[in-house]
């Protein structure tokens, strides 16, 4: 027999926890120096994995006994234009070498995205080690990264504020009130459940400390989650919903001046900082950071905020994905004068095209269709991109999840 009749497609369960582990670690190349450098036990990573397996959708490939390939999928939600999503976080996708070119991944991820369709998660998100690669499957950069780096003397000056900071640790409640405040007022956020909070803080120092800025009604306007060593502050991530907090956590950060000699961090939003700081001459690095797919464009639309106008609108186009039946072939977007979109397949001809990547990075707001259609991703009339133009929201995603 075959070594791909033997092969059998099924549900990873918790007494599988230590393949999926090991196959894990075999294909992101985690070495036991490096979890031991990072604080971590050979027990407690296997433990820390168990409630992925618990909660999450795993699917793996099995040749008999033994796990050679796997895709998790995280019950998760997001918020895009102030509307609650449940999205499906694929996560842990791998397959060992000797097993590849059979075409088992893209097996699994038209399963996993099957479920994810039936759980009514309409859209996906996932951190790429490959962009190339799930471009090819249907996922689209929506989200960057900028690394900032400021020199001491380039900190900003103090500014009076009416609020205050509290310093506590990163298990306070106050931390997981402070985010909830800031994700549901926060376009493309994760709303952490338990298992995200797990997921965030997996790899993170025991040394990671917490600032919040509490206004003057003692509401947590924001918060800088911060560890300091040789003299350089590291923010792994400052949130604030307001000017106000923002000025406060940078007069936190400015009242470490004599105990260090710069500040090294990262802002999840397309917002650069140098402009805001009296000496802009900083160094700042952009790096794309998170990919999303839309998993079913109809249930999507339908819970869509588009923005109202004076009438209605339609656009028919021709839309592909490379994986899934039910994104592929001509559709009709109706979108009423007060934003509410629907989407219903047609059997009209149109020469209007997109693909479901193009369109996941155009509703998300991260590039714009006028953009989109120079660079040839959309084909549409210019009186179609003038309504696209008008009816989607102009605000990238923040998203500052790992998993």
């Amino acid at each position: 027999m075959s070594r791909r009749k033997q092969l059998k497609m099924r549900k990873v369960g918790l007494e599988h926890l230590e393949q999926y582990n090991q196959l894990l670690r075999y294909v992101f190349q985690v070495t036991d120096r490096e979890l031991h450098q990072s604080g971590w036990e050979e027990d407690e990573i296997i433990r820390a994995k168990s409630p992925v397996l618990e909660q999450a959708d795993v699917l793996g490939w099995f040749d008999g006994d033994k796990l050679i390939s796997q895709a998790a999928v995280y019950p998760f939600q997001v918020r895009i234009f102030n509307q609650t999503y449940d999205m499906g976080g694929l996560t842990g996708v791998g397959t060992y070498p000797e097993y590849s070119g059979q075409g088992l991944m893209h097996k699994l991820l038209c399963q996993a995205l099957e479920n994810m369709r039936s759980r009514k998660q309409s859209i996906s998100y996932l951190y790429p080690y490959s962009i190339p690669y799930y471009r090819r499957k249907g996922w689209e950069i929506i989200s960057d990264v900028i690394t900032f780096e400021i020199n001491d003397y380039q900190l900003p000056k103090n500014k009076r504020v009416s609020g205050e900071i509290e310093r506590v640790t990163v298990e306070s409640d106050q931390v997981k009130k402070a985010y909830e405040r800031f994700a549901m007022l926060t376009h493309g956020a994760m709303l952490r459940n338990e298992l995200a909070w797990n997921e965030y803080w997996l790899w993170d120092t025991d040394d990671l400390m917490a600032a919040i800025y509490y206004n003057e009604a003692g509401q947590p306007d924001g918060y800088v989650l911060y560890w300091i060593s040789d003299e350089v502050f590291h923010i792994k991530d400052m949130i604030f919903i307001n000017e106000e907090a923002r000025i406060g956590l940078w007069n936190f950060i400015s009242a470490h001046f004599s105990m260090i000699s710069k500040v090294i961090g990262n802002i999840h939003t397309d917002e650069p900082l140098a402009f805001l700081l009296e000496d802009a001459d900083i160094k700042e690095t952009i790096s794309p950071y998170f990919m999303a797919r839309i998993v079913d464009l109809e249930m999507f639309i339908a819970a869509y905020p588009f923005k109202p106008d004076t009438s209605d609108r339609e656009w028919t186009f021709t839309l592909d994905d490379p994986l899934l039946s039910w994104n592929q072939g001509t559709f009709t977007l109706h979108i009423t004068a007060g934003g509410k979109g629907k989407v219903i397949r047609t059997g009209e001809k149109s020469s209007d095209k997109i693909d479901i990547q193009t369109m996941t990075t155009m509703l998300l707001g991260y590039k714009r269709p006028d953009y989109l259609q120079k660079i040839g991703r959309i084909s549409c009339s210019p009186q179609t991109l003038d309504m696209l133009e008008d009816a989607i929201e102009q605000q990238t995603p923040y998203f500052s999840d790992y998993f």
